[in-house]
Parts: structure tokens; C-alpha cells; sequence
């Protein structure tokens, strides 16, 4: 059994979590620990607050008790608003204060492209157009290439995740660029993991959406490979970055 721990801002979209665990169909156990949103707003300032290392810290004890083998801070916002220097130390601190392995959404999306041989990708984000854009350079920081990016102008996660699954896909369709080699869907709050074969169907190009790329990056850290098509295009490959 390998046991994969999630530290998960508030109460959205949780529940992709134990689908995905059905949909691995293995050995493998998803815990997820709720952390302290604090203000709910998809504004910089309370999202820097909320992946403070205070709020992270205060969930590590409890995961530590599931036996988690590694942690991810399933937070794509929360993480990328430090910048790439910032987020770094962010998942230093986190595997200190854990003891084990840490990553976050963030650095889940950077290795996931690469993973799958993505040069240019197309970001079609809730977020108000200037945390969109944060995302964006971050990946740019990567080594992505963003083409565009489509933001929605949705202030908190609570909205993102009372979206409908017609509303998930109609984003991922105006995100959609003719030059992206695959769309990125970065909110964690958003529900997307039903959605991933017929977004993949419908547009013809590798989707990655922040719950899949998270749960995709714990099972990087702790060397796992499984195949899972209906995870998408991205649980159809051996991973090629190591822990």
C-alpha cells in the first residue's frame, strides 16, 4: 500500500480525491487534510496567507498520522503567488515540517508537461486576469511556453466549485489555442476529474487539470507508475522526472 498525503485549502472540490483513488484501481490510498483558507479570495494577498507556512504546518501532524509517504500542497495559487523562488522554499519548509517528500500544484503542472513532451500550452483559469497571469509566468519560469491564457474573473474558490460541468468544459473550450499542444485547468477547486476523457475526446490535445496533476505528483515522488486512461493522457505514460 502506498499512502499519499494532500494538504487541501478548505472545502471545494475535495471529493476528486477519492474518485481518483477508485479510478487508480491499486494498491494506492489517498488521504487529503484540510487546511485553514483563511479569506477566501482569489486576490494575492490572502492567497500568499493562505499557503503560509503557519496554515501548512498546522495540518503536517495529522497527515503524518495517515502514514503518508509524501505530501502535496493541492493549492495551484496558493503556491504560484510566491513566485518560483518563493514556491521552492514553500515545499522546503513543507517536507521539513513533514518529514518526507513535498511538492505542490504548482511545480505538479511544470512536470507534468514535461512528462507528457509539452512545449506550448494554452491556461484557461477561474482566476481574475492578473492571477492568471501570475500562473502563467511561473510556468514560463518552467521552461512552458504559455500561447494564451483566458481567465474568468471568479474571486473564490466557493464559486469555482459550485461550477457546473457545462462550465468546466466550455472554459477549457475558450481556452483552447490552435499553436497549444495541451490546455492546463490550474484551479484545485474546481471539479474536473469526471470531465478529463471527454475534454481529451473534444479537443484532441492532452488536458490537465490541477486535481489530476496533483495526485499525478505523489505518486512521482514516491516512484509510482500506473496506468489509469481515465485519468487522461498524462496516467498513459512512464514518468520520465524522478523523485
Amino acid at each position: 500500500m502506498t499512502a499519499l498525503g494532500f494538504l487541501y485549502p478548505g472545502h471545494s472540490a475535495e471529493d476528486d480525491y477519492p474518485r481518483i483513488e477508485q479510478l487508480l484501481g491499486s494498491d494506492i490510498r489517498l488521504d487529503v487534510v484540510h487546511t485553514d483558507i483563511g479569506e477566501d479570495a482569489h486576490r494575492v494577498d490572502a492567497l500568499r496567507e493562505m499557503g503560509s507556512p503557519e496554515r501548512l504546518a498546522a495540518g503536517v501532524e495529522e497527515l503524518r498520522l495517515t502514514g503518508a509517504e509524501a505530501v502535496v500542497w493541492a493549492c495551484t495559487s496558493g503556491s504560484f503567488v510566491h513566485g518560483w523562488d518563493g514556491a521552492h522554499e514553500q515545499v522546503r519548509t513543507l517536507a521539513r515540517a513533514a518529514g518526507m517528500p513535498a511538492s505542490s500544484t504548482s511545480f505538479a503542472f511544470v512536470h507534468a508537461t514535461a512528462e507528457l513532451g509539452v512545449r506550448r500550452v494554452a491556461v484557461g483559469a477561474t482566476y481574475p486576469d492578473d492571477v492568471a497571469d501570475l500562473f502563467a509566468a511561473f510556468l514560463r519560469t518552467g521552461g512552458t511556453e504559455v500561447v494564451s491564457v483566458r481567465g474568468s474573473g471568479v474571486s473564490t474558490a466557493a464559486e469555482a466549485g459550485a461550477w457546473t460541468d457545462e462550465q468546466v468544459l466550455e472554459l477549457a473550450r475558450r481556452a483552447d489555442h490552435e499553436s497549444a499542444d495541451a490546455i492546463l485547468l490550474p484551479d484545485t477547486a474546481l471539479h474536473t476529474v469526471a470531465l478529463i476523457p471527454t475534454l481529451e475526446k473534444e479537443l484532441s490535445k492532452p488536458v490537465l487539470t490541477a486535481n489530476q496533476v496533483t495526485v499525478w505528483e505523489a505518486l512521482r515522488l514516491t516512484d509510482r507508475r500506473v496506468n489509469a486512461p481515465t485519468l487522461g493522457s498524462l496516467f498513459t505514460r512512464e514518468p520520465i522526472i524522478q523523485a
